[in-house]
């Protein structure tokens, strides 16, 4: 197992090309399920996850073919399972995915109660209710949701009790060959659930109303196989600009989309941040100066992002002032927050907010990773401590972010991984 060793107190400077968003990725690779033809996705991130995704489908006698750009070709006509093992799906929630696809194309499915990150429940029942619904048969046993379907699925009323991304992926995903007109009521407007619906529209699926909370999917018989490119990780993105802002530097992050961060944007201009941005870029300059404190509330898109709220907690911690971050998404996602203190931050936890406040600098020291983006925090706060910080459990990063260390060397950070 390896871990990154950060020499901090260096200001960033400089430019990194953005990846494709895993969280869109995934469900699209889940989605190739859904037809006998080929369809090729592009711009995939190089991440332990994807590969996950693609193992889960190999074993499904899905062989996918990788060129040498990352993109990658999936035909599912060879398949010959109709299983997600506990295996793969215990180091990744997001295998619950294949659950719709399968059981609309082929009547059946099997798939492990999914693993992942211990950032609280995120109850699959949601899921599970929804494609009954939808006329499944489902019965949870042994640690694996059995399902299966006389005939076709049917178009149903769905109103998801919660605002749940993959739920509403794994529904809109088998409605699209369901008999009949699905209707998602309280749906996840997130941009990766837009960007699932643009690839499903580009297989041929009847789509209507992705990136509001009510989606309409008219079923149809077959869908074909097409091209598609995934679009931009947003959190990558909000991570480094926020390294760059915390370590008082100047970045320019290119292949991305500014339209999908306004709430993070908005948040660093507050913090000090000078920004300017074109149609696939954006440049934060803070002019070596200090950040001042920020106070935010996480809640579902387009409102403030759970998978940016770590990242500003340990900007927070060496800016000017005291700022408070409430989180409303996730019970358990402070678990950075006594790893931090133990680096010299002042952070109190009370309830679902943590109240920072801010000091003139943080001290070295080894942390442990607990989840993704916890690890990006920890390695944020790492960049600005100082002396030498060593992140370990760093496999949680590897889920998340492509070659973390060779972009943040790109910009002048000192890190380097090491066995740990």
């Amino acid at each position: 197992m390896d871990k990154l060793l950060i020499n901090g107190g260096i200001r960033l400077d400089g430019e990194i090309r953005i990846a494709g968003a895993k969280n869109s990725a995934l469900p699209i690779l889940a989605a190739t399920l859904l037809t006998q033809e080929t369809v090729e996705v592009c711009n995939l991130p190089h991440l332990y996850d994807i590969t996950t995704m693609l193992e889960l489908l190999g074993c499904m006698g899905v062989q996918p073919i990788i060129d040498e750009k990352l993109n990658v070709e999936v035909n599912s006509s060879t398949i010959k399972h109709f299983n997600a093992p506990y295996e793969l799906v215990k180091t990744m929630r997001a295998s619950i995915l294949v659950l719709g696809p399968l059981l609309a194309r082929y009547g059946e499915a099997e798939v492990a109660l999914p693993g992942g990150c211990a950032i609280g429940s995120r109850p699959v029942n949601l899921h599970i209710n929804a494609l009954e619904a939808m006329g499944a048969q489902i019965a949870v046993e042994d640690g694996y949701i059995k399902a299966r379907t006389d005939g076709r699925l049917k178009g149903a009323h769905i109103f998801m009790d919660l605002v749940t991304v993959t739920g509403t992926e794994n529904v809109m995903m088998a409605a699209t060959l369901a008999d009949g007109i699905t209707t998602i009521e309280n749906a996840a407007r997130e941009p990766e659930v837009v960007d699932l619906a643009n690839c499903l529209i580009k297989m041929g699926a009847k789509i209507k109303g992705h990136g509001t909370d009510t989606i309409v999917i008219e079923g149809v018989k077959d869908l074909h196989g097409c091209s598609y490119s995934v679009m931009p990780d947003r959190i990558e993105t909000g991570t480094y600009l926020i390294a760059a802002a915390a370590t008082r530097g100047y970045i320019k992050v290119k292949d991305t989309r500014p339209d999908i961060l306004e709430s993070v944007l908005s948040k660093l201009e507050q913090v000090g941040a000078d920004i300017k941005v074109g149609d696939n870029w954006i440049e934060l300059d803070m002019h070596n100066q200090r950040p001042k404190s920020v106070s935010l509330r996480t809640a579902p898109y387009p409102a403030f992002p759970t998978d940016m709220q770590a990242q500003f907690t340990a900007l927070n911690t060496i800016a000017r002032g005291t700022g408070s971050i409430t989180e409303t998404v996730f019970e358990n996602r402070f678990m950075h927050v006594h790893e931090m203190n133990r680096m010299g931050a002042s952070i109190q936890v009370e309830g679902n907010t943590v109240i920072v406040e801010g000091v003139d600098h943080l001290k070295g020291a080894p942390v442990m990773a607990t989840d993704l983006r916890a690890s990006a925090s920890l390695i944020i706060a790492g960049l600005v401590s100082d002396s030498e910080t060593s992140v370990d459990r760093i496999y949680h990063i590897d889920r998340g972010y492509e070659c973390i260390e060779e972009k943040l060397q790109l910009l002048g950070a000192k890190i380097r991984r090491v066995p740990s």
